[in-house]
């Protein structure tokens, strides 16, 4: 292949990775074909791609904007001119978001009629101003539960959590309304900017605090009630997998804990299993690991060895009576 065959307007390479290539990309376009032959290419059929990861980022970025006009834009927006904007950026979104679902919708059988795709955007449309409502006690939630929270335009502009709970509150909506894959891609997007993993299928109450949140992990299946705060490093992950005759995973069962009222979490502590159930009021101390239900009002702590300090300027002695050993 010679420089002189690359199409116009695309970017060509230059004659230094010609020679590291050989002259020629012949052998790898043909290595690659093989492999997309054997493994699988990008479409499934010739006019109809998968979902794209980079249209779903950006179409979250401007779900942002519309849940918090004005915190995620560059210039300001005018009162006057804010019913043109949100409509703009309504009518955009949902252009972009109806054909990443159709695609997905049709994932499988690309002749499949895309009639589930009007409904589940006029419903998602619905809600958005449902989770609007349902943000705005997460961050009551995040100012009355953080000292060092100075505003919710701080909470809003800086605290990762947010904008976490925000995709999942919506990826949530999509997941209940039977939209495949787009729900994941959503909240796998928030998942990669913030380190917190919510999957889309669990069910959040309101007032909803996760405070530093790097590591937070919350399943599926997992069910969460009103005003509960975690802190980072906290799973509420499944305890087993069940499998079918075949050795196969049963899917669509109950795998993650049921998290009551008003409880905390404080953090890296790890919860597990479908039927494992914190009772309302309750405090899961740091670090603890829980396989089983607590009833309301409880106060879980892990107490293994009796923490001891000692001056740095005496050297401590061991209880045998030797030297201890720096």
């Amino acid at each position: 292949m010679s420089h002189d065959s690359f199409p116009k307007g695309r970017s060509q390479p230059n004659e230094r990775t010609l020679a590291i290539l050989d002259h020629s990309f012949d052998p790898y376009v043909t290595s690659l074909l093989a492999s997309y032959e054997k493994m699988g290419g990008l479409n499934i059929s010739d006019s109809l791609n998968m979902p794209s990861k980079r249209a779903i980022g950006e179409i979250c970025r401007d779900l942002l904007q519309i849940l918090f006009p004005g915190f995620h834009d560059d210039d300001s927006i005018a009162n006057s001119s804010l019913e043109t904007v949100t409509r703009e950026r309504l009518t955009s979104v949902v252009e972009r978001l109806a054909d990443q679902v159709r695609k997905s919708v049709r994932i499988g059988n690309p002749d499949l009629p895309t009639g589930r795709t009007p409904p589940i955007m006029q419903r998602f449309c619905k809600a958005l101003a449902v989770v609007r409502e349902l943000l705005r006690t997460d961050i009551e939630a995040a100012y009355a539960g953080d000292p060092a929270a100075s505003s919710y335009d701080e909470i809003i502009l800086s605290y990762p959590y947010i904008e976490t709970i925000a995709i999942q509150r919506l990826a949530h909506r999509l997941y209940r309304l039977g939209a495949p894959i787009i729900p994941r891609m959503m909240t796998e997007w928030a998942h990669s900017r913030t380190g917190i993993d919510i999957h889309p299928g669990a069910r959040i109450g309101l007032g909803f605090f996760i405070d530093h949140g790097t590591g937070v992990v919350v399943g599926e299946t997992c069910v969460i009630g009103n005003h509960v705060k975690l802190y980072h490093g906290v799973t509420l992950g499944a305890r087993s997998f069940e499998k079918d005759d075949d050795g196969n995973l049963v899917r669509g069962t109950r795998r993650h804990p049921q998290v009551e009222d008003h409880v905390t979490i404080y953090p890296n502590s790890t919860i597990l299993g479908g039927n494992t159930r914190i009772g309302a009021h309750s405090t899961i101390g740091a670090n603890v690991f829980l396989m089983k239900s607590v009833p309301a009002h409880s106060l879980v702590i892990y107490e293994e060895k009796q923490l001891s300090i000692f001056n740095k300027k005496e050297k401590p002695r061991q209880d045998n009576g030797l030297d201890f050993v720096i």
